[in-house]
């Protein structure tokens, strides 16, 4: 893996400002939106382990943060602890945030082996300066943050994330907040209309929305089949995709705040990180990816410009070296191995001390 060690000059993005703070995209914006994950038919049934998951670019990650004993890193998305092993097998002391109880305590029982120098923290990751705070950890040497869905939440059906194996529709994270039913049983039609065409760009959008909103009225939708069932009478199957993807996908990002809690993140994450510290970032969506993308280079140019100025001026927001010009995606093994990694982009930055500190 090739990491650049150069700031690029890139144009200013003071987008990001208006599209952080929006809490909906226009329609007709330019949009490319990757399913965080296809569900296919032929997908393999779940693993008997309570807490599975393969870790994606498990390698690219190790080498990227750059794990030693005496260093400090924080896993935002401890999931089922599997980038956090390889860091701890480096060497290093890890703190792994997570507001999956379930996780938690997978990773737990997992990583026990390495004693005090593994740490299962509760909470989101958008909470890291509150977490650091309470448990005085310091300055961070690495902060990691996988946005996928992990493999055990996809498939445990009483998970509600799932539309091969029934549940009730759930799909929260934790275990506070409205859930995936409470939004279709709720919510306007023009809101749901919304969500699923910004943040599951579903063609379908509004075809689906008005038949939910018809279909409630019979009854309330309370389970994963009952909503994916009726979806796929709607509008039909074509290939081995399930027409339903999309919608769960929105569903559970609108459910979890997922792209709010990213801009949480990301603002917070520099003042975390000692000089020379990294952040490496894995998206699976391109919404997620577009704003880590930006923020990154946005953060990491030596000077900004504008039309109406006769010069450029220094960067107030520079804070980070950009170590990836472009995102690192899984090689063919891995895809193929794991053909739920082949939407993700691994993108790292890292902490430069600045002229004003």
């Amino acid at each position: 893996m090739q990491l650049a060690h150069s700031i690029t000059m890139l144009p200013d993005f003071r987008w990001l400002r208006d599209f952080a703070s929006s809490p909906f995209f226009s329609k007709g914006a330019s949009q490319a939106v990757t399913p965080v994950v296809a569900m296919e038919e032929n997908q393999a049934a779940a693993p008997d382990q309570p807490f599975y998951h393969e870790s994606i670019l498990l390698d690219e990650v190790v080498e990227s943060l750059a794990p030693a004993e005496g260093r400090i890193i924080a896993d935002g998305t401890l999931g089922g602890g599997g980038h956090t092993e390889a860091l701890l097998k480096a060497g290093a002391t890890v703190k792994g945030i997570d507001r999956d109880a379930e996780a938690r305590l997978y990773a737990s029982e997992r990583l026990a082996s390495f004693g005090p120098r593994f740490e299962a923290v509760a909470g989101c990751f958008s909470e890291i300066s509150q977490l650091a705070a309470a448990g005085k950890w310091g300055s961070l040497d690495g902060i990691l943050l996988d946005l996928g869905v992990s493999s055990h939440q996809l498939d445990a059906g009483e998970r509600g994330f799932s539309f091969r194996f029934d549940g009730p529709l759930d799909m929260r994270m934790g275990e506070e907040g409205h859930t995936a039913a409470d939004l279709v049983n709720t919510w306007g039609e023009a809101e749901l209309r919304q969500i699923f065409w910004d943040l599951g760009e579903e063609k379908s959008a509004r075809k689906i929305a008005a038949w939910i909103v018809q279909e409630r009225e019979k009854a309330p939708f309370e389970t994963t089949l009952q909503l994916a069932d009726g979806i796929e009478k709607l509008i039909g199957r074509r290939g081995r995709t399930h027409p339903a993807t999309k919608i769960f996908q929105a569903l559970r990002m609108e459910v979890n705040d997922e792209l709010g809690e990213l801009r949480r993140f990301l603002g917070a994450a520099p003042d975390l990180l000692k000089i020379g510290g990294r952040l490496a970032i894995i998206t699976f969506h391109s919404l997620e990816d577009r704003i880590v993308k930006q923020a990154f280079r946005d953060a990491s140019k030596a000077e900004i410009d504008r039309p109406e100025w006769p010069a450029a001026r220094p960067n107030p927001d520079l804070v980070y070296r950009l170590l990836t010009r472009k995102g690192i995606a899984p090689g063919g093994e891995e895809i193929s191995r794991n053909a739920r990694s082949r939407s993700s982009r691994l993108r790292v930055v890292e902490r430069i001390a600045t002229p004003a500190a």
